[in-house]
């Protein structure tokens, strides 16, 4: 089994040593007591464009879904990239879904709080866990050394990501690490996927029924390096779980991260939701005059 990082160096790679262990995140966010049939789904925008059909089509989904079980129904707030969030969004979509008449059940429940920006001593918990099992690297690529690969494994006909061979942080020693670090490196922490795309995983969709997928060899970025604050890949993971989410409702356009979903929820030894993948709602574009899927940024 690969050797994961001591406590004072993941203290160190995190800014300061994890808040909460994993027990005791389990017992502040407890499983919640369901009777058979029963739904706890989430509508999950990230404020990085405005609201539009397509959300409202999937938060509508959501919201029945809970409602016709006697479930819950919660809306979370994916507000951690920073870069691209616009200032009025969140007021936008909250506005929106009440002139629907979809209300969320997130007064009164102990699963928030409901930003994913106040969320950050939660995904540095479970990431230092990963850090901790050695199923987590810090990595220490720059964004043009990241470029420079990418652009090599087009030129070379290879699929593009940091994996393999490219993955050059991937096994790092403690030693290296203090000396980056002492340096005044700030490294994000990566995803030591153990994922091999010639073999595929099995799951169930409800909708689409049983379907198969490669398997994920991707090293992602599961903590940036930037904020320190989660990927919408890592983020959903700790969220889903500790908020106790039944279904996940989402667009046939997410196919392609559902390995590397399964792939993190197993790593955790966590129940995987039901993904409920729904079809996308398209437009004709009419720059283009093509078919695509509605945009939060392009069609409010």
């Amino acid at each position: 089994m690969r050797q994961g990082l001591s406590e004072d160096l993941i203290a160190r790679v995190l800014g300061a040593a994890p808040k909460y262990t994993l027990a005791e995140l389990e017992e502040k966010y407890p499983p919640r007591e369901l009777a058979d049939g029963v739904m706890v789904t989430r509508f999950a925008p990230s404020p990085t464009g405005f609201m539009h059909l397509g959300n409202l089509y999937s938060g509508l989904i959501d919201y029945k879904l809970a409602q016709q079980s006697n479930g819950v129904f919660m809306l979370r707030i994916e507000d951690t990239d920073t870069k691209r969030e616009i200032k009025e969004a969140v007021g936008i979509v909250i506005d929106s879904l009440a002139k629907f008449g979809i209300t969320n059940d997130n007064e009164g429940s102990d699963y928030g709080p409901y930003y994913q920006s106040q969320r950050k001593d939660i995904y540095h918990s479970v990431v230092a866990d990963l850090l901790r099992r050695g199923l987590a690297y810090p990595c220490f690529l720059t964004q043009e050394e990241m470029d420079e690969i990418r652009a090599n494994q087009s030129a070379a006909g290879f699929a593009t990501g940091i994996y393999g061979e490219f993955a050059r942080y991937r096994d790092i020693t403690e030693e290296d690490i203090v000396k980056r670090l002492d340096n005044g490196e700030t490294p994000s922490i990566r995803l030591y996927s153990m994922g091999d795309p010639s073999k595929r995983i099995f799951f169930k969709d409800f909708v689409r029924g049983s379907i198969s997928v490669p398997e994920n060899n991707e090293d992602i970025v599961l903590i940036k390096s930037t904020d320190r604050l989660p990927t919408y890949h890592f983020a959903h993971l700790c969220d889903d779980h500790f908020m106790r989410i039944t279904h996940v409702v989402r667009g046939e356009e997410y196919f392609g991260t559902v390995a590397l979903h399964i792939q993190m929820f197993r790593m955790m030894g966590w129940q995987l939701p039901n993904y409920i993948h729904t079809s996308t709602l398209d437009k004709i574009d009419e720059e283009t005059g093509k078919q695509r899927k509605m945009s939060k940024r392009k069609d409010q």
